[in-house]
């Protein structure tokens, strides 16, 4: 059977401020920190255990857990196991690397966010290009914001060509972009048209719940991030009862991590193995 697990656990700090980030910033307790590792460690363990499953692991964490050591080895702990697929991260690159030496790179994935107003563009495509030299899939993207026009564009000029560049649309006002700010992102992120859609998701069938579940700290299940309602606890012996098919309870589905487990948009035949980290597994031209 396979499962793929995204993993949000109690950490809730960045090393970046982001004006347009929904994600919690504090500065984290000696006790917070310990609160988290001790909850990573247990998934982590938990996992090894499971090994009739065929899993594949996304920590979407509320901040940046790269530039912590336990993600680190967590991570390697994980792409060391013979029944994880793959484990892929969302992180805004400004870790080291060197730790992923010690994994199985096919079974890597960075999911890598530029944030302009954070980071020199020239120091952010050296960590993209040093993730690329060391063999880690990695797709790259920005918010679309207004002001990071300019910026988007210069990052695709210098990203490799074949290093998938997405855009995050901004949909928290609406009818944010004009018809040509659409067509010029379009022109860089082939898939912007679908991001930048609200899709009525009620009734809809969806993967979400029943092979993709989301788990907290505590090993709560819930099928997405966008679905509050508890379905289970991985912790308990009968966890498995919780996936079964469901159709979608929300009236819309915004984000990418949602709305790609959805069978009708067909978006897992473009993305395939390469799902959890954003990496499309057709060519970059065959998107338009």
């Amino acid at each position: 059977m396979n499962l793929a697990i995204l993993y949000r656990g109690p950490l809730s700090s960045c090393n970046y401020g982001c004006s347009y980030c929904p994600f919690a910033k504090h500065q984290e307790t000696a006790a917070e920190h310990a609160h988290d590792e001790a909850a990573l460690q247990r998934f982590v363990e938990w996992s090894a255990q499971k090994t009739k499953l065929q899993l594949s692991i996304f920590f979407t964490p509320w901040g940046e857990a790269l530039i912590r050591r336990r993600y680190q080895r967590a991570i390697v702990a994980l792409a060391n196991m013979p029944h994880v697929q793959k484990v892929a991260i969302q992180t805004n690159l400004s870790a080291r690397l060197d730790w992923a030496e010690d994994c199985p790179k096919e079974r890597l994935g960075l999911w890598a966010t530029y944030h302009p107003t954070q980071t020199p563009r020239e120091r952010f495509l050296t960590r993209c290009h040093e993730a690329i030299e060391r063999g880690i899939p990695i797709s790259v993207g920005v918010v679309g914001m207004h002001e990071h026009q300019a910026e988007i564009a210069a990052l695709r000029e210098l990203l490799p060509k074949q290093i998938y560049l997405w855009v995050n649309a901004y949909k928290r006002e609406v009818d944010y972009y004009s018809p040509e700010e659409i067509a010029q992102l379009t022109a860089i992120d082939p898939l912007f048209p679908i991001n930048n859609t609200r899709h009525p998701s009620a009734g809809r069938a969806c993967a979400t719940g029943e092979s993709v579940i989301s788990v907290d700290g505590d090993g709560t299940i819930r099928r997405c991030h966008f679905v509050r309602e508890p379905i289970g606890n991985i912790y308990n012996p009968d966890w498995q009862v919780a996936l079964q098919p469901r159709v979608c309870a929300n009236a819309t589905c915004g984000c990418h991590i949602g709305y790609i487990h959805m069978p009708h948009l067909g978006l897992q035949q473009v993305f395939g193995q390469g799902m959890l980290a954003r990496i499309p597994q057709i060519p970059l031209e065959a998107l338009g």
